[in-house]
C-alpha cells in the first residue's frame, strides 16, 4: 500500500510523492468541499489552491473526478479510476467527503485498488484525516452535520482505515483551524485514541509496511 498523507496540500516533500508513483495520472477528488457554493469553490482554486496547476508544473496529468457522479455506481467509479497512477483527495469537511465515499462506493474501490497496488493514495487536511480508522473527535474540527444536496443524511463516523491511527492535520500551525486540532488532540488523547498529529509541511509517507514522517 503506497500513501501520501499531508497536512496542507502537497506539503513540503513532493519529491517522496512522485517516489511512490508508478506513472504520471492523477485523479483529483475534490468533494469535501460539495457544501460550498459554485463561487466559493472557484475562488478557493483562484486564491488559494489549485491541484491541477501544481501537479502539471511537476509534469503529471491531473484530471478531476466528482465522485457525486457515481453515487450508487460503484461499477462505474471502478472504471473510471483504473488507470490512474495516484488518486489525490483534497481536503473540505471531513464529514461530507466520507458521506460522498461511501454513496460512490469510493472506500470499497480503493482499497481493493491499494491491495492490488494498482494506485497510490494522497491527501490532505480532509483528505488524510478519512484515511484512518475514525472520524470521532473530528467534529471539533469540521460540522458532522453539512448536508450537500444529493448527499444522504446517516452520519458515517468510521474512516477507510488505511491507516491503524487517526490523523489530525493542522496541528501548531499558523492556519485558522490550528486551534480546533489542538482540542481534537486533547479529545483523542482523553480517549486514549491511537492518532498522528501533524502539522502543515509535514507529511506521512507509507510504502508497503514502512511508514515515515518526513518534514
Amino acid at each position: 500500500m503506497r500513501l501520501y498523507l499531508s497536512s496542507e496540500r502537497l506539503g513540503e516533500r513532493a519529491g517522496a510523492l512522485l517516489d511512490i508513483l508508478n506513472g504520471p495520472r492523477i485523479a483529483v477528488i475534490a468533494n469535501g468541499y460539495d457544501g460550498a457554493s459554485a463561487t466559493a469553490r472557484d475562488i478557493y482554486r483562484t486564491e488559494v489552491y489549485d491541484p491541477i496547476a501544481e501537479f502539471t508544473a511537476l509534469g503529471l496529468e491531473p484530471h478531476e473526478v466528482d465522485l457525486r457522479a457515481h453515487f450508487g455506481d460503484a461499477t462505474s467509479l471502478r472504471r473510471r479510476l483504473t488507470g490512474y497512477d495516484l488518486v489525490w483527495v483534497m481536503g473540505g469537511n471531513s464529514f461530507v467527503l466520507r458521506r460522498a465515499m461511501k454513496q460512490s462506493g469510493f472506500d470499497t474501490v480503493i482499497r481493493d485498488m491499494l491491495d492490488a497496488d494498482a494506485v497510490a493514495y494522497g491527501g490532505y487536511a480532509a483528505g488524510a484525516v478519512v484515511a484512518g480508522p475514525t472520524l470521532r473527535g473530528l467534529e471539533l474540527m469540521d460540522d458532522p452535520f453539512e448536508l450537500p444536496d444529493s448527499y444522504d443524511e446517516p452520519l458515517i463516523w468510521s474512516g477507510l482505515g488505511l491507516t491503524p491511527f487517526a490523523i489530525v492535520p493542522h496541528y501548531r500551525s499558523r492556519h485558522p483551524e490550528a486551534a480546533s486540532a489542538e482540542k481534537v488532540v486533547s479529545y483523542m488523547r482523553a480517549r486514549r485514541t491511537r492518532y498522528r498529529a501533524i502539522s502543515d509541511g509535514e507529511v506521512i509517507v507509507q510504502v508497503g509496511n514502512l511508514e515515515r514522517l518526513a518534514s
